[in-house]
């Protein structure tokens, strides 16, 4: 179990240098953004524009702040992401963003197709939730903060500190005494 605080975040340009994300952890460690297995990264949005390409990848993105945007992925029907929505899509089709009503902070998870799979979801903790790891997964404080527990572990959370934990770990319990909300991703290795 690794905790990942938002302080420690390696802040980059992106790669198209239209803006800069947040980096917060990549798999494996020492990846470049064109040899990764899986990224997870934060950025700010903050006018209408492109995304940037990434061949091979499928990426998911989640509204962590702000109203929301409309994406438009080449070929396909224009999509509302909102806070409460997860969309999934290729990154290497041509893809551009209408922001709905002012600046937003996304959540962007990307992992190379063939390679990994991604499965991500949203939770609102509100009290003792148990978790065994059957795959490499990641926790994300989106908002509030919770109390995360392993067999040797007790640590707390903040808004958008994180939990990188390895498959076969020891279970993991999360806990909040307020809602906080978490997303939760697993990355699984195809075959």
């Amino acid at each position: 179990m690794q905790i990942l605080r938002a302080a420690n975040y390696k802040v980059m340009p992106w790669k198209n240098g239209l803006g800069s994300t947040t980096e917060i952890a990549i798999f494996p460690a020492n990846a470049k953004l064109d040899d990764f297995d899986w990224r997870v990264s934060m950025a700010q949005v903050t006018s209408d524009g492109p995304f940037s390409s990434f061949p091979g990848i499928d990426r998911t993105l989640l509204v962590i702040d702000g109203a929301g945007i409309d994406l438009n992925v080449h070929g396909r029907v224009s999509v509302r992401i909102d806070r409460n929505t997860i969309h999934s899509f290729p990154g290497d089709q041509q893809t551009a963003a209408t922001l709905i009503d002012g600046p937003i902070t996304d959540l962007n998870v990307m992992s190379r197709r063939g390679i990994v799979s991604q499965h991500v979801r949203r939770i609102n903790v509100m009290k003792r939730q148990d978790f065994i790891v059957s795959a490499q997964a990641f926790l994300f404080v989106e908002h509030g903060t919770a109390t995360v527990r392993s067999a040797s572990t007790v640590d707390s959370l903040s808004a958008h500190d994180a939990l990188l934990v390895e498959q076969g770990s020891a279970p993991v319990a999360i806990e909040s005494d307020a809602t906080a909300r978490v997303v939760i991703i697993e990355f699984g290795r195809q075959s």
